[in-house]
């Protein structure tokens, strides 16, 4: 050892380190036999190991060589004496320690620490085990090993605490207002989902081509988005909206001689029988025979008694169309619903509301208090289309009769429609009332709606206070919008004779003209977007046309048609408009490109593009006519092996 070489009196006065001594190469393996496998020199002057089976020194025998090691005697300051300086050294007793113990800790977890340690012997073999309960959430007891005990490891994916939580879900439900709530009162309203019941119903994807902030303005007038190839996003989510909701269905409902899918509409299960003078219900329903989507309005516990009402109502009220009128189509009696019921059928507006919806709708249901005023653009909309569908209907001797708010519907966003029309004129046959009588109920009726909504009241309310008290309050309006319901509210003229539309539309004559500049500029719009998606049609139908011709294999006596002839170079124009990538090789998904191929495609312009197949061996410098000729000429060939139709 290298502390032997000195005195141990003499350790004090030691002051520069002992000189190592040089590193014995016969223990050293010889890199020749380890790389070639032998060592020419082994006979002669190579004095290294050429044994490959003789154990070579490891570290530990050659730090035991180095002057400092665990035996070399400790720096000692000055100030303290040679007996401290012994008690601060380690003796080789240390090593026979009893190893530290924690206080605290048990024997038990000294012996769980120990089975920590990974010993391959000890290891057992995967075995799957042939009960699948050892593989539910929460199950402590795990198939291929022991269960952690003691509690001293948790478990961070132990779902204990939440399983009775998930067991209590209750079958989730689309069309409810508040889907928590179901389970509650009115669950009874809904029929179970099955086994699938706690999964909830995906919701469409109402924004395909939505940009995730708005339109970036940064944007220079050449470069284009994917949000302006197709129409705004708010009127493509409102159209699938409706078409999705034109899909809803609800089990549990009767299924009708000729309808059957059938829906409910009511957002409310209480009973009122303020209208018809029987509970009515609506559903949405598809006829058996076309497929089409219909209202029926029932109306609960009605006896029919007179069939002579049914067909004098479906005489006259058949043929009524109207744009602002909910058309009616046909009558009949039922006995599928537990009652004797009548049932009305009229066109399906799918998302459309009241006007009591839209304007007095409450949170808490509370029918007593006062909503905000509607303004006056929106009413001068309103009385504007009311006083059209009412002129339409007095031509034609009828009355609407129906003038509620709960029975007028707001199907876009100011286009309204007299629903439930041709009901009473059914229900009161038998009151033989004059037509005149009738259709002067009609504008009280509609005055009182057009003020119902100009101050904010209920029609209860209204009913409790003064008409002329709430027209006078009236004074944030104009003096033509008060006058006009002042016209309404007044059946009588002051010379005695009775107010008719027709004199209304003259008073508001306008106003008419200022609607009609509304729905001519709202058509233009309407338009301009039409053309837009007409394109996108016309690129989605050849890009179905490309797609029959192209990886279709034999056709007739010709083997691999597809891959010979004009057909090849279609195939490598597929692969230009849809397969790019850039120059690092990652897919080049640009749409504007897409569009504009295909639309050059269409049109067969003159332009010339280069088409490269898959090996870079083959080119073609081609023009888009070129393209065209050969794209028809593929498309007929196929429609001659083909019996439908085609594209």
């Amino acid at each position: 050892m290298a502390a032997s070489r000195y005195n141990s009196n003499d350790l004090r006065r030691q002051v520069g380190s002992p000189r190592s001594k040089g590193r014995d190469t016969k223990d050293t393996l010889c890199r020749n036999v380890v790389i070639y496998g032998h060592c020419r020199y082994m006979d002669t002057t190579c004095n290294f190991n050429h044994d490959q089976n003789k154990p070579v020194s490891g570290p530990s025998d050659f730090l035991s060589k180095k002057s400092f090691n665990a035996d070399s005697p400790s720096f000692t300051p000055s100030g303290q004496n040679l007996g401290q300086a012994k008690k601060t050294t380690l003796s080789s007793q240390a090593a026979n320690a009893a190893p530290f113990t924690p206080r605290g800790v048990t024997a038990s977890t000294q012996q769980n620490a120990d089975l920590t340690m990974f010993n391959p012997a000890g290891a057992r073999e995967f075995t799957p085990s042939g009960n699948t309960q050892n593989y539910e959430l929460g199950n402590s007891n795990m198939g291929n090993g022991a269960a952690q005990d003691n509690g001293v490891f948790s478990d961070p994916f132990a779902m204990n605490s939440m399983a009775p939580a998930l067991a209590n879900n209750a079958p989730f439900n689309p069309y409810a207002g508040d889907p928590s709530a179901v389970s509650g009162a009115g669950a009874g309203f809904y029929s179970s989902g099955g086994a699938y019941a706690s999964v909830p119903m995906q919701q469409p994807n109402y924004h395909l081509y939505q940009p995730y902030d708005a339109y970036r303005g940064e944007l220079q007038p050449w470069q284009r988005s994917t949000y302006d190839y197709f129409i705004p996003a708010a009127m493509r989510e409102e159209i699938q909206k409706k078409m999705f909701a034109t899909q809803h269905t609800m089990p549990g409902l009767p299924k009708l001689e000729n309808y059957h899918s059938l829906f409910s509409l009511d957002t409310s299960h209480r009973k009122n029988t303020a209208c018809f003078g029987y509970h009515s219900w609506v559903y949405k329903a598809q006829k058996v025979t076309t497929g089409l989507h219909y209202v029926l309005r029932r109306l609960e516990g009605y006896r029919l008694s007179n069939d002579q009402s049914v067909m004098s109502v479906m005489r006259d009220w058949k043929n009524v169309r109207h744009e602002n009128i909910v058309s009616f189509h046909e009558t009949f009696t039922s006995q599928n619903f537990g009652d004797s019921s009548l049932i009305f059928v009229y066109d399906w507006h799918p998302l459309a509301k009241t006007l009591a919806e839209q304007h007095f709708s409450s949170p808490l249901g509370n029918n007593r208090q006062r909503y905000p005023a509607v303004p006056e653009g929106i009413l001068w909309s309103y009385v504007c289309q009311i006083a059209s569908a009412l002129y339409y209907l007095h031509n034609k001797n009828l009355a609407a009769r129906c003038l509620d708010l709960s029975k007028i519907l707001v199907t876009e966003k100011s286009r309204i429609r007299l629903g439930s029309c041709a009901i009473l004129d059914v229900v009161q046959y038998d009151h033989n009332r004059p037509i005149q009588e009738l259709q002067g109920e009609d504008l009280v009726k509609f005055g009182k709606v057009i003020l119902c909504l100009a101050t904010g009241m209920p029609p209860n309310l209204l009913q409790s206070s003064n008409t002329k008290a709430a027209l006078d309050s009236l004074v944030k309006y104009s003096r033509s919008l008060r006058d006009a319901l002042q016209f309404l509210l007044s059946p009588v003229a002051p010379n005695g004779q009775p107010h008719t539309i027709a004199h209304f539309l003259t008073m508001i004559a306008p106003q008419l003209v200022q609607q009609a500049n509304n729905t001519l500029r709202e058509n233009d719009e309407q338009q301009y977007w039409l053309a837009r998606e007409i394109e996108n049609g016309r690129i989605a139908r050849n890009v179905m046309k490309l797609s029959v011709i192209l990886e279709r294999g034999d056709l007739g006596s010709q083997s691999n048609w597809s891959e010979v002839g004009d057909r090849f170079q279609l195939k490598l124009f597929r692969d230009y408009v849809f397969h790019r990538v850039d120059a690092s090789g990652k897919p080049d998904l640009g749409l504007g490109h897409m569009l504009s191929c295909m639309s050059k495609l269409d049109a067969g312009v003159d332009e010339q593009i280069m088409l490269t197949s898959r090996d870079n061996e083959t080119v073609f410098v081609i023009t888009y006519r070129e393209l065209r000729g050969m794209f028809e000429r593929a498309f007929n060939e196929l429609m001659k092996f083909s019996k439908s139709p085609g594209l």
